[in-house]
């Protein structure tokens, strides 16, 4: 029996208003050589009675009535007719196809197109399209979903300690492989990232690397964006889509399709708009269960919703390492007046700016911001706004997509404010790790309070559940580290919504900056505190309280500590230095803190001569370096003499060596008070707006004894 062109019986099947399920039985079954109706529900992977049910509907809607086979004969016939009447050629006989050929034809036709749409990216504020070639990275994936490992709060804390917590959620420990072997290895792939991981990117990597022969050069590339297919006019079926959408003829890519010799590369998944979500869903589905055969990828966002692909093979996109950053900034800055060494540095330098540098969207975003000036801005809060600006407004903008807001009364400015307030309450409590119920709670509370919030409890629940996944999904800032544990997706946004809350959203009440103050001492509010003052419209009073908390609470209370102080300002006064006197007492202050005594760089000043012979007299009495075991006698038997000697010298010529038996609690303060003496001067320096009048005031009394302070303010 002869088949009917595939093209006509779609003609037809529009014509009668099959439904898209009856039209994919009726074209398949007309199409084939022989009535094999259980080999067609095969086909189509499904049952015999759903076959069955689909083709009552066909006959119906073409008017034919009665039981039996003879119905598949009558539609044959009229189909015949129909056929005839808008051909004067016969049917043509069903082709011999050799696919090899026609593979080879579709990539030839394809190739153009490929690489118009594949062959370079645009991103944020790129003023020109770059090839895509020119700075593509490759890309690590896990096969294990971060979020779905079943693991305890201190577990992942143990995890990230037993690296170097500084650089949190830089490095995963799971075990991670290549990109192109997992699409080797799956052939049907489904690659779940956070927004901005490079998913899009790499798909249109495997699509310009198959065409150009490089990877899977036997398929054809189909790059489908998912949003571009879900609002084409008139709601096209997939396979129809696709013949449309690239080449004639429509035989050409069909035959491919039908042969699997297609890598079908559909993106964005999350892009589709709700209301076209389910047809969308049921379109992927059935496409690739009726060609199963061809290579199959897909990428959608982390916590988009809960999408079900059973026979799709879910993996996770890696957070770049450091080869991956090193590679991408090579690629960058190649042939441009800002070199790559430069940029590595400053990255190394910091570790809070390289932590966003995990992120390919916001390794973009610094190479733009480092290219404009060569270096990164002297005040890191506006980086890390322009960052959280980026995953906020800017990424979906930039590419015309409008998501579906779950609680419409969250502009960004809220969110912003919503997880400000979480921030504070978690980094103060170390919480670095939450739990999804503490989530939760923290936006149960602010929802409440907002105009015309519904108070009712259950929908309360409902709705932080919602906003919880929307802001992982949508922004990527709070991220699933495990089953129902979240954390910032980096601690320099934990910092920076932190500092926040302090700065802005409490808009800044003295009690708010009191409390800021409060954790001057310990290490970890350190970024939080720079952040704080780069973000105040003027950091007067904030450090000015800093300077108070420092001097009248570290070491105040102890009278050896402040007669230590008392030392270190009569011995900045008494050396000739260009320094101002704050950096020179800075200088004493940390030359004892780390216990380093040495006569070299004495000889580098301007020495008293009887000073200068008796240092020379104890370099000479040291035994040769060049012999390690003689050495050693020699210190055993000498040295401690020797040191002793030395200590008296400094202390009768230079006024330093004083043995002051601190005790350990006092050497503890003494380290804490120089830490944050640090801080501020760093605070100072870190192009935050001061008067004037502060900065002097400020300067002027660093490392001074209380009765030195109080005795400056009563002078001023």
């Amino acid at each position: 029996m002869q088949p009917l062109p595939r093209n006509f019986l779609t003609d037809m099947a529009r014509k009668y208003e099959l439904s898209p399920e009856q039209e994919e039985a009726f074209v398949e079954l007309y199409s084939r050589e022989n009535e094999d109706e259980r080999g067609v529900a095969q086909a189509l992977y499904i049952s015999d009675n759903a076959f069955r049910t689909r083709m009552t509907g066909v006959y119906n809607k073409f008017s034919i009535g009665g039981k039996g086979p003879g119905k598949f004969y009558r539609l044959r016939d009229i189909l015949i007719q129909e056929y005839q009447k808008s051909n004067t050629s016969p049917i043509p006989p069903a082709p011999k196809i050799d696919v090899y050929a026609r593979v080879q034809e579709v990539r030839e036709k394809i190739k153009p197109l490929i690489e118009e749409r594949c062959g370079t990216m645009r991103v944020l504020d790129m003023t020109q399209p770059i090839g895509l070639n020119e700075i593509y990275t490759s890309v690590n994936i896990l096969e294990k979903i971060t979020g779905r490992q079943r693991l305890g709060i201190d577990e992942l804390l143990e995890q990230y300690r037993s690296q170097d917590f500084d650089r949190f959620g830089l490095n995963k420990i799971t075990e991670k492989l290549p990109g192109l072997e997992a699409v080797e290895k799956y052939s049907k792939l489904m690659i779940l990232g956070k927004p901005g991981a490079g998913k899009t990117t790499f798909l249109k990597y495997l699509a310009i690397q198959c065409i150009g022969g490089e990877f899977q050069g036997e398929r054809v590339p189909i790059f489908i964006t998912l949003k571009n297919f879900a609002e084409a006019a008139n709601k096209p079926r997939l396979l129809e889509y696709i013949t449309e959408e690239f080449i004639n003829p429509i035989s050409s890519i069909r035959d491919v399709i039908t042969y699997g010799k297609a890598l079908v590369l559909l993106d964005g998944l999350d892009e589709v708009r709700e209301e076209d979500s389910n047809r969308i869903l049921k379109e992927i589905r059935e496409f690739s269960d009726r060609f199963p055969n061809n290579q199959f990828v897909m990428t959608c966002r982390i916590a988009a919703r809960e999408y079900v692909f059973e026979k799709f093979t879910e993996v996770e996109v890696a957070d770049f390492d450091d080869d991956q950053i090193s590679n991408f900034a090579n690629n960058w800055f190649k042939d441009k007046a800002v070199k790559l060494e430069t940029f590595i540095k400053r990255l190394e330098e910091n570790s809070r700016i390289k932590q966003l540098a995990a992120s390919p969207l916001l390794l973009t975003l610094l190479c733009l911001a480092f290219e404009e000036s060569g270096d990164f801005p002297a005040n890191r809060s506006e980086l890390y706004k322009e960052g959280l600006d980026a995953l906020l407004k800017k990424w979906d903008a930039k590419r015309g997509i409008q998501r579906d807001q779950i609680y419409k009364k969250l502009s960004v400015q809220r969110k912003e404010d919503l997880l400000s307030k979480m921030a504070l309450t978690t980094f103060e409590g170390s919480e670095y790790f939450f739990k999804q119920k503490v989530a939760e709670h923290y936006f149960t509370e602010y929802i409440r309070n907002l105009p015309g919030a519904n108070t009712d409890e259950e929908a309360l629940q409902l709705d932080s559940e919602q906003v919880l996944r929307s802001i992982e999904h949508h922004h990527g800032l709070v991220v699933a580290r495990a089953k129902r544990i979240y954390s910032f997706s980096h601690l320099t946004f934990h910092e920076y919504f932190t500092a926040r809350e302090f700065v802005v959203v409490r808009q800044p009440s003295e009690e708010a900056l009191q409390n800021l103050v409060s954790h001057i001492t310990e290490k970890r509010w350190r970024e939080v505190f720079l952040l704080a003052v780069g973000m105040s419209p003027s950091a007067d009073r904030l450090l000015l309280l800093i300077k108070d908390k420092i001097d009248f609470s570290i070491v105040a209370d102890d009278q050896k500590l402040q007669k230590f102080l008392l030392w270190v300002k009569e011995k900045s006064l008494s050396v000739k230095f260009s320094y101002k006197p704050a950096a020179v007492r800075a200088f004493y202050l940390s030359f004892y803190l780390s216990f380093y005594l040495s006569f070299y760089l004495s000889l580098s000043l301007d020495l008293d001569p009887e000073l200068k012979n008796l240092l020379q007299k104890l370099r000479e009495e040291l035994p040769s370096r060049k012999d390690r075991q003689e050495s050693q006698q020699w210190w055993l038997a000498n040295g401690k003499p020797w040191c002793e000697e030395l200590r008296e010298a400094m202390i009768k010529y230079r006024n330093i060596g004083h043995d002051w038996q601190f005790s350990n609690e006092q050497k503890e303060l003494l380290q804490q008070y120089y830490d944050a003496n640090k801080l501020l001067v760093d605070c100072l320096n870190s192009d935050c707006y001061v008067s004037r009048e502060v900065r002097q005031q400020i300067e002027e009394t660093l490392i001074l004894a209380i009765a030195e302070i109080k005795q400056h303010q009563q002078q001023s």
